[in-house]
């Protein structure tokens, strides 16, 4: 998956934004919320880091091209940080970043979701 790939995902998913911080990581936010994270390395090699299942992360951790996501899973959060392709391809990816912007809106406030029309 490319950045401009990753991106025009996000972008789809409804009531997202997108900011560039954290020196240079693309953040995709919904009700003001992080639930991606994009970037790439020296070689261009994109990587993506999402919120996940209790179950889902407990998978994904230790899979090649996996792991637990640098800073958040430390702090007992579920994240994951997909470096490579190996183990969650860019259709499984999609599904996972679909399945964290959801996990997000749940987590949002009753007012909140209404503000942005979510259920």
């Amino acid at each position: 998956m490319l950045l401009d790939d990753y991106n025009g995902f996000c972008a789809s998913l409804a009531q997202s934004t997108h900011v560039v911080q954290w020196g240079g990581a693309h953040v995709w936010k919904v009700g003001g919320k992080v639930f991606a994270i994009g970037g790439h390395d020296q070689g261009g090699q994109v990587f993506v880091t999402f919120k996940c299942s209790d179950m889902a992360y407990d998978v994904l951790k230790g899979l090649p091209g996996c792991r637990p996501a640098p800073y958040l899973a430390s702090r007992g959060m579920k994240w994951i940080q997909r470096q490579t392709s190996q183990s969650v391809d860019d259709a499984a990816l999609k599904d996972y970043l679909r399945e964290s912007h959801r996990l997000v809106v749940l987590k949002l406030t009753r007012q909140v979701r209404s503000d942005l029309g979510l259920r």
